[in-house]
Protein backbone atom coordinates (compact mmCIF):
# COMPACT_ATOMS: atom_id res chain seq x y z
CA UNK A 1 0.00 0.00 0.00
CA UNK A 2 1.32 3.36 -0.92
CA UNK A 3 1.87 6.10 1.08
CA UNK A 4 -1.07 8.09 -1.06
CA UNK A 5 -3.42 5.20 -0.67
CA UNK A 6 -2.92 5.19 3.08
CA UNK A 7 -3.91 9.23 3.16
CA UNK A 8 -6.61 8.31 1.18
CA UNK A 9 -8.46 5.64 3.93
CA UNK A 10 -7.53 8.35 6.18
CA UNK A 11 -4.42 6.39 8.07
CA UNK A 12 -2.15 9.48 7.77
CA UNK A 13 -3.92 12.81 8.05
CA UNK A 14 -4.39 15.07 5.41
CA UNK A 15 -5.40 18.75 5.05
CA UNK A 16 -8.54 17.12 2.35
CA UNK A 17 -9.66 19.69 -0.31
CA UNK A 18 -11.93 17.64 -2.58
CA UNK A 19 -13.23 13.74 -3.05
CA UNK A 20 -14.78 11.90 -5.78
CA UNK A 21 -14.90 8.26 -6.82
CA UNK A 22 -11.74 8.11 -8.88
CA UNK A 23 -9.77 10.69 -7.18
CA UNK A 24 -8.33 12.53 -3.56
CA UNK A 25 -7.14 16.73 -3.28
CA UNK A 26 -5.35 17.37 -0.84
CA UNK A 27 -2.87 20.00 0.28
CA UNK A 28 1.27 19.21 -0.36
CA UNK A 29 2.44 18.34 3.08
CA UNK A 30 5.70 20.31 1.43
CA UNK A 31 4.61 22.97 -0.81
CA UNK A 32 6.63 24.44 -3.23
CA UNK A 33 4.18 27.65 -2.52
CA UNK A 34 1.27 28.20 -0.43
CA UNK A 35 -1.72 26.10 -2.50
CA UNK A 36 0.26 23.67 -3.47
CA UNK A 37 -2.53 20.61 -4.10
CA UNK A 38 -2.16 17.05 -4.70
CA UNK A 39 -4.78 15.06 -6.93
CA UNK A 40 -4.36 11.51 -6.73
CA UNK A 41 -5.84 8.39 -8.09
CA UNK A 42 -7.90 5.97 -5.74
CA UNK A 43 -6.15 3.68 -7.71
CA UNK A 44 -2.83 2.12 -7.19
CA UNK A 45 -1.21 2.99 -10.60
CA UNK A 46 2.66 3.92 -10.32
CA UNK A 47 2.89 5.54 -13.65
CA UNK A 48 0.88 8.63 -14.29
CA UNK A 49 0.62 7.54 -18.29
CA UNK A 50 -0.56 3.83 -17.44
CA UNK A 51 -4.04 5.39 -16.20
CA UNK A 52 -7.14 4.48 -18.36
CA UNK A 53 -7.68 6.62 -21.02
CA UNK A 54 -10.99 7.29 -18.89
CA UNK A 55 -9.17 8.34 -16.02
CA UNK A 56 -6.88 10.54 -17.68
CA UNK A 57 -9.50 12.97 -18.95
CA UNK A 58 -11.56 12.57 -16.06
CA UNK A 59 -8.62 13.44 -13.34
CA UNK A 60 -8.56 17.37 -15.41
CA UNK A 61 -12.05 17.79 -14.82
CA UNK A 62 -11.80 16.60 -11.56
CA UNK A 63 -8.81 18.95 -10.92
CA UNK A 64 -10.81 21.97 -13.06
CA UNK A 65 -12.34 23.67 -10.01
CA UNK A 66 -9.70 23.08 -7.40
CA UNK A 67 -7.11 24.72 -10.05
CA UNK A 68 -10.23 27.36 -10.32
CA UNK A 69 -10.46 27.40 -6.93
CA UNK A 70 -6.67 27.91 -6.24
CA UNK A 71 -6.37 30.67 -9.05
CA UNK A 72 -8.69 32.53 -7.25
CA UNK A 73 -7.40 32.19 -3.56
CA UNK A 74 -3.15 33.35 -4.45
CA UNK A 75 -2.17 35.89 -6.05
CA UNK A 76 -0.53 33.86 -8.99
CA UNK A 77 -0.84 33.98 -13.28
CA UNK A 78 -2.11 30.78 -13.27
CA UNK A 79 -2.51 27.62 -11.68
CA UNK A 80 0.06 25.22 -12.77
CA UNK A 81 -0.21 21.53 -13.05
CA UNK A 82 3.09 18.85 -13.22
CA UNK A 83 3.50 15.08 -13.18
CA UNK A 84 6.69 14.26 -11.39
CA UNK A 85 5.73 10.83 -10.00
CA UNK A 86 9.53 10.25 -8.64
CA UNK A 87 8.30 11.18 -4.76
CA UNK A 88 5.41 8.79 -4.24
CA UNK A 89 4.61 5.87 -6.91
CA UNK A 90 1.21 6.21 -7.27
CA UNK A 91 -0.15 8.31 -9.57
CA UNK A 92 -0.59 11.71 -9.17
CA UNK A 93 -0.74 15.16 -10.51
CA UNK A 94 0.26 18.66 -8.62
CA UNK A 95 -1.57 22.11 -8.72
CA UNK A 96 0.45 24.82 -8.07
CA UNK A 97 -0.26 28.89 -8.15
CA UNK A 98 2.70 30.34 -10.41
CA UNK A 99 4.28 33.07 -11.52
CA UNK A 100 6.69 31.84 -14.02
CA UNK A 101 7.85 27.96 -14.97
CA UNK A 102 10.64 28.29 -12.58
CA UNK A 103 8.10 28.45 -9.83
CA UNK A 104 7.11 24.46 -10.70
CA UNK A 105 11.06 23.69 -9.96
CA UNK A 106 10.90 20.48 -7.10
CA UNK A 107 14.46 21.11 -6.79
CA UNK A 108 13.89 24.29 -4.95
CA UNK A 109 13.80 24.12 -0.73
CA UNK A 110 10.02 23.52 0.29
CA UNK A 111 7.98 25.79 2.60
CA UNK A 112 7.77 24.68 6.09
CA UNK A 113 4.25 25.75 7.57
CA UNK A 114 2.47 25.51 10.35
CA UNK A 115 -0.96 23.74 11.29
CA UNK A 116 -3.10 27.11 11.39
CA UNK A 117 -1.21 27.88 7.99
CA UNK A 118 -2.21 24.50 6.76
CA UNK A 119 -5.81 25.16 7.70
CA UNK A 120 -6.10 28.25 6.21
CA UNK A 121 -5.19 27.80 3.04
CA UNK A 122 -7.57 24.47 3.07
CA UNK A 123 -10.28 26.60 4.34
CA UNK A 124 -9.93 29.47 1.66
CA UNK A 125 -9.20 26.48 -1.47
CA UNK A 126 -12.75 24.95 -0.38
CA UNK A 127 -14.52 28.13 -0.08
CA UNK A 128 -13.62 29.06 -3.45
CA UNK A 129 -14.50 25.72 -5.09
CA UNK A 130 -17.76 26.46 -7.23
Amino acid sequence: MTLFSKIIKGEIPCYKIAESDLFFAFLDIFPLVKGHVLIVSKTETDKFFDLSEDYLSAILLFAKPIAQAIEQSFDCNRCGISVVGLEVPHAHLHLVPIHSADDLNFTRDKLKLSVEEFKEIQQKIIAAIQ
